[in-house]
């Protein structure tokens, strides 16, 4: 299992105009390869009026599988340019479907390079990117005295917290990386003194947005 991956934070669709042609790029999170060709027809089906719609995908841990097509432009203008946008976030398990309505002027090669790579980047800046982390569940309960200090704690160190429940105790989910779970137990209890229980709960990946608009 991967320790940590990048992706988008969602599926979005974001539109450009230049020179008059539409360029909407429709970006969505894919776990097989017949989910991003079975997406990339439902665009061609919704949009088949348009004069276009170019694609690129990634897939699998390691972008084992990378896929794109220029559906009738020019060899080389969309399908890799959008490929290439996808590959430079070092995302993993997205598609990318550019659909163009031309607006009667051509933009040349190097200005339909610009276009679709540039709806994939502003697309993907506009819904942001958030980084798994494969971390484990920390139950950490304590007294409400306590609160205060372990919520700067949280903060100073930036740690990823998954829910935080407010009852007779405080009891705060951490997500902390497995290999680091003695170092944060150690930290806490010496912060509040002894006054914290730890329970650990599964195994997972916790994402986290970090890079957005």
């Amino acid at each position: 299992m991967l320790q940590k991956y990048r992706t988008i934070k969602e599926d979005n669709q974001h539109e450009i105009e230049i020179k008059k042609s539409r360029f909407i790029c429709f970006l969505k999170r894919i776990e097989s390869e017949e989910e991003a060709k079975a997406f990339i027809q439902q665009i061609k089906k919704e949009h088949w009026k348009a004069n276009h719609n170019c694609s690129a995908f990634v897939l699998g841990d390691h972008n084992e599988i990378q896929r794109s097509s220029d559906d009738g432009e020019p060899s080389g203008t969309a399908g890799i340019p959008m490929l290439e946008v996808l590959k430079k976030n070092e995302l993993i398990n997205v598609c990318a479907v550019v659909t163009r309505y031309f607006g009667g002027t051509k933009l040349g090669a190097g200005g339909l390079i610009r276009a679709y790579s540039g709806s994939v980047a502003q697309a993907i800046a506009e819904t942001g990117i958030v980084e798994g982390r494969l971390q484990k569940e920390v139950f950490v309960q304590l007294d409400y005295p306590n609160w205060g200090k372990m919520e700067n704690f949280i903060t100073n160190e930036q740690l990823a917290v998954k829910e935080t429940q407010f009852t007779d105790q405080v009891v705060v989910t951490c997500m902390v990386d497995d290999n680091k779970i003695a170092d944060f137990e150690a930290q806490v209890t010496d912060l509040l003194n002894g006054q914290v229980r730890f329970t650990t709960g599964e195994l997972t990946y916790h994402e986290q947005l970090i890079q957005e608009a």
